[in-house]
């Protein structure tokens, strides 16, 4: 029997015309078209009507991160632009307190035309408030596929980083839609109930959901709770290995409440994610919890943990049940005074995988060859091209922008 390690990534090719790429988003959010799939049978709605696709008792998990303007840009005396992508902080390493500093920040940083900043400072001006607000960026280290680790400073403080960022920084949105950002996208490309900033590219199922259409969940007594996984650039590097085992993926970065983890106990065949970030934030708890439940007595240990990519194919991969798992980890919090855990992964979802809390998904259509085309297949045990030929076939609109499915 193969091994995940051993799946060829071009059994998971298919042809994916340009003009099946959703290059913008629709007006109106949930008059996008939803695929559903049960039990190998398809059917197709408008999204808007989720709520009458979804089973009784349904608890869905959003992930509420919000994308940050992470794309800044520089122009040098000699008149070459430089690009610094911020990818996650490293100084402080908190999120909340490094978009929080005044004065002075490092960052992990892709940096584009790297080669015409060999060293020495950026300089870019910009209005914050009202006020001119001077960033610097130097580059301290090179630090591989991590990114180079940036220094930035400004000289104003009453301002913050997450106050520099909204001035000068530019929205990523993804590569595939060659074009640049616009002005719409600060809007059309953070989902409704973003909160968290963080992310450098949207948990783009999220998209698709409305006030009106949360408000019938509501209406309809489906619980909705939130985790927040920060999404990485690394959600869109391709598979350039001929087999996934030869493909490394990113550490993305996740917080989930107490309350939440309670809910997930409360309803463990109910859990709907949206998104496949929720997907592997939800489905991480589990090899988190299984962690706890060997080492939980050692209370030097670690609070930030982080879960492997091939954690669920060991041949000693945990045994216990979701409930023994989720247990583990309020046991953990309680012990430590917590409302929640941080924690890390780098999971990898492929065909193979047994599903431990999700059992139903909404998800938009993937690119060829990836790692999420490899998780969907692996929810749906493999019948992955059924739903893609027939997308394919009814006008479906494809990748960030484009419709989305319910996989039950």
């Amino acid at each position: 029997m193969h091994t995940p390690q051993q799946i060829h990534i071009s059994d998971y090719a298919y042809a994916l015309p340009d003009d099946r790429i959703a290059k913008y988003p629709l007006a109106e959010r949930d008059a996008s078209k939803l695929l559903i799939y049960r039990g190998g049978q398809i059917r197709e709605t408008l999204f808007r009507h989720l709520p009458d696709c979804l089973p009784d008792g349904a608890l869905l998990v959003f992930n509420n991160t919000r994308v940050i303007r992470a794309r800044l840009l520089f122009r040098k005396d000699t008149g070459a632009m430089i690009e610094i992508f911020c990818l996650e902080p490293a100084v402080p390493s908190d999120y909340e307190q490094s978009f929080a500093q005044t004065a002075h920040c490092t960052w992990h940083c892709l940096v584009g035309n790297s080669k015409r900043w060999k060293s020495g400072q950026l300089h870019t001006t910009v209005t914050v408030g009202g006020e001119p607000v001077t960033l610097s960026a130097e580059r301290v280290s090179v630090a591989g596929e991590a990114g180079d680790l940036v220094d930035f400073r400004w000289d104003n403080p009453r301002c913050t980083f997450s106050d520099v960022l909204e001035a000068v920084g530019v929205l990523p949105i993804p590569p595939y839609l060659h074009r640049e950002t616009e002005a719409k996208d600060l809007q059309t490309y953070q989902t409704v109930y973003s909160k968290v900033k963080g992310s450098v590219a949207a948990p783009t199922a999220g998209l698709h959901f409305t006030p009106a259409v949360l408000a019938e969940l509501d209406a309809r007594g489906m619980e909705r709770e939130e985790v927040t996984l920060h999404v990485g650039a690394g959600t869109f590097r391709p598979v350039k290995s001929d087999t996934i085992g030869g493909h490394a993926m990113h550490t993305e970065h996740f917080a989930v409440t107490r309350r939440t983890v309670d809910r997930l106990l409360a309803k463990p065949e109910h859990v709907i994610a949206v998104g496949t970030t929720s997907v592997r934030t939800l489905e991480s708890l589990y090899y988190i919890g299984c962690a706890l439940a060997r080492d939980g007595a050692d209370e030097s240990a670690d609070e930030a943990f982080t879960v492997g990519q091939w954690a669920p194919y060991d041949a000693d991969a945990p045994t216990l049940t979701a409930e023994e798992a989720l247990r583990a980890i309020l046991c953990y919090l309680d012990r430590r005074g917590m409302d929640r855990l941080w924690a890390a992964t780098q999971i990898i979802i492929a065909p193979g995988y047994q599903f431990k809390i999700v059992r139903g998904m909404v998800t938009n259509f993937h690119q060829p060859q990836s790692t999420l085309l490899l998780l969907v297949s692996a929810f749906v045990g493999g019948d992955w091209r059924t739903i893609y030929d027939y997308a394919l076939s009814h006008d479906f609109r494809f990748l960030s922008y484009g419709d989305s499915s319910l996989l039950l």
